[in-house]
């Protein structure tokens, strides 16, 4: 089974009505209406531990904790996602074009991708804190995380 096939049967769609039940006001606004929370509001922003981040409405992993960098925008930024997290689209709203990605699983709104970041990718998936859940790795987990530019270790 490739990972195409895998996302797809695992896809989570749901009626807005359970959305609404499952999220709370900000993340439903985020997650599932594409609004973008104010910066500088998520504890996630000096979230500083080894685990993975994943998505606020299915649990999607997202992000691995050793490509989270300090972008100093106020939001949480990584220079890459996991293998097939995400997916992106073009952005009209603010009339410039941008790159916005959601989660691949249910779709949920996560930010956008600016190519301004750090090595090895020089890109930037500037996410909304509020549709990111952290999980610590285990106690003893042999992951370690590298010096990427602007990290505050």
């Amino acid at each position: 089974m490739t990972t195409e096939d895998r996302r797809a049967s695992s896809r989570v769609d749901l009626p807005e009505s359970e959305w609404r039940a499952r999220l709370g006001s900000d993340e439903f606004r985020v997650l599932r209406r594409e609004a973008t929370e104010r910066p500088f509001t998520s504890a996630l922003n000096h979230e500083r531990r080894s685990g993975v981040f994943l998505c606020a409405g299915c649990g999607a992993e997202l992000f691995r904790s050793d490509a989270k960098f300090d972008s100093g925008t106020g939001w949480p930024s990584f220079f890459e996602p996991i293998a097939g997290a995400v997916d992106t689209k073009r952005d009209f709203k603010l009339i410039v074009p941008r790159t916005e990605y959601h989660c691949s699983r249910c779709g949920g709104h996560q930010g956008h991708v600016f190519s301004d970041g750090p090595a090895p990718t020089g890109l930037r998936y500037c996410n909304n804190g509020v549709a990111l859940r952290f999980q610590p790795a285990p106690a003893g987990d042999p992951e370690t995380r590298h010096n990427a530019p602007g990290r505050e270790d």
